[in-house]
């Protein structure tokens, strides 16, 4: 089972779980977890091979959706569902697949299509990091730089180094990742069609969900509707909190 992080609420409503994207993990979303509790209990899990979560060589979509709706049974379907990124992806396969667990589902800033980039180069210099000595997350950034320009995404990496192991440690099962990244970045072709409320969530600034895709979004998602969060890119939900979190809670009790 995955792990699980749980923010309490009103248990009358129906629970919603969130699931994270590529190298990321539950406490990503602490602070909007937090603050879509209250109204409703809020679940947030670590996926395979990432966080606190089992670490398993296969990294395929239909596994990832399996080990969600192992949690929404033990938790009691439905539930509203939201998936960021590989999350989203994961989410829409099992939506297609098991209509019957969910509500309504939010999908942020990814479209049910194969893309061409990968983030291989990521991983490279996450086991480049010499991780010898390492006592300090400032240290690690300071290591990390020189194979990673952009200070924001180290911060991202880093918040799933384990420096409180002893010698520190990924909380990433980067050769699986490594070895599973064309089906990451890939699309599963499911067949099958979820026509429960959808929203997609894009960021303004991300290039993510293409109008080429709306056909194939509209095929399998029939009461799908889109929005675009301004000045947000592929981050959303960390670059435009409120707003994302604005968009989300209206939609979940609408």
């Amino acid at each position: 089972m995955l792990a699980i992080t749980r923010y309490e609420g009103d248990t009358s409503a129906p629970t919603l779980l969130i699931a994270h994207g590529l190298f990321g993990s539950a406490r990503n979303w602490n602070v909007i977890a937090k603050r879509l509790s209250g109204p409703r209990p809020v679940i947030s899990v670590d996926m395979r091979n990432h966080g606190k979560s089992p670490w398993f060589d296969s990294h395929s979509y239909a596994d990832l959706a399996d080990d969600l709706a192992e949690v929404i049974e033990a938790e009691g379907a439905p539930v509203d569902l939201l998936g960021h990124s590989m999350g989203g992806k994961t989410s829409m396969v099992l939506a297609l697949s098991r209509p019957e667990l969910i509500r309504r589902l939010v999908v942020a800033d990814i479209a049910p299509v194969a893309y061409s980039h990968t983030q291989g180069h990521l991983i490279e210099a996450m086991r480049g990091l010499d991780l010898s000595g390492l006592s300090s997350r400032s240290e690690a950034d300071k290591r990390l730089a020189a194979s990673i320009d952009e200070a924001s995404v180290r911060a991202f990496l880093l918040q799933s180094l384990d420096l409180k192991a002893d010698p520190p440690r990924w909380r990433l099962n980067l050769d699986a990742l490594d070895a599973e990244m064309g089906k990451i970045v890939g699309w599963p072709e499911p067949t099958g069609q979820f026509n429960g409320p959808t929203l997609f969530a894009a960021g303004g600034e991300s290039d993510y969900i293409q109008p080429s895709a709306r056909p194939t979004i509209k095929a399998l998602f029939p009461e799908a509707r889109q929005i675009k969060i301004p000045g947000a890119g592929h981050w959303l939900h960390a670059e435009k909190p409120r707003e994302f979190e604005a968009a989300v809670e209206a939609f979940l009790s609408a």
